[in-house]
């Protein structure tokens, strides 16, 4: 699936390179203990603890860490899937504690391809930068834009999208695809979003 390719394409990139290094140049301490905070946040979300059906992701680079986050889910009971990068987009697979990865695209660590897919009603989403209208910069190929519209199709999609503070940006260009998120949270805590 090729990159959304737009007159803000570039723009995009240069906001998402620069959002990246500032994540990048944090201390390896603060992103595990920021990763920690952000858990435990998240976890206080009230809809959240409704969801049968998380959708997490395996954290890359330097990525806020969910899987603290994922064991808060365990605990209370409440079901995991993480996402698989097929040709028509995020497959979300079950995902149970200690069971294997596989490598897959981009490096990211995804469940095995004999599990069934299942439909979250809640994702926990990675970013590369964030505004405070909620609007994200992805990676650049619109993977969580795309699922967040498929799965919205079924009902309602909890989405929270997961940073360190220094990846906040005055404003996202966003775009008619672009998804906002339902709630954001860094290690600084619930992010006050405000809707236009």
């Amino acid at each position: 699936m090729a990159p959304h390719s737009s007159p803000t394409s570039g723009l995009k990139a240069d906001l998402r390179n620069s959002a990246l290094a500032r994540r990048d140049a944090l201390d390896i301490e603060l992103r595990r203990e920021g990763s920690a905070r952000i858990a435990e946040d998240i976890a206080a979300i009230p809809g959240l603890a409704r969801a049968e059906i998380v959708g997490a992701f395996w954290p890359i680079r330097s990525e806020v860490d969910p899987r603290p986050l994922i064991r808060h889910l365990f605990d209370r009971g409440q079901r995991v899937a993480l996402p698989k990068v097929t040709p028509s987009g995020l497959v979300f697979r079950e995902w149970k504690a200690g069971e294997a990865l596989v490598r897959g695209s981009f490096g990211l660590s995804e469940p095995r391809d004999d599990l069934p897919p299942l439909d979250p009603t809640a994702l926990i989403v990675p970013l590369a930068a964030f505004d405070r209208r909620g609007h994200r910069i992805g990676y650049g190929r619109g993977y969580y834009d795309q699922a967040i519209a498929r799965l919205s199709l079924n009902g309602p999609v909890l989405t929270i999208g997961v940073a360190f503070s220094v990846q906040e940006i005055d404003e996202v260009p966003a775009e008619s695809h672009d998804q906002p998120v339902d709630h954001l949270v860094t290690e600084a805590g619930p992010v006050s979003l405000v809707r236009t």
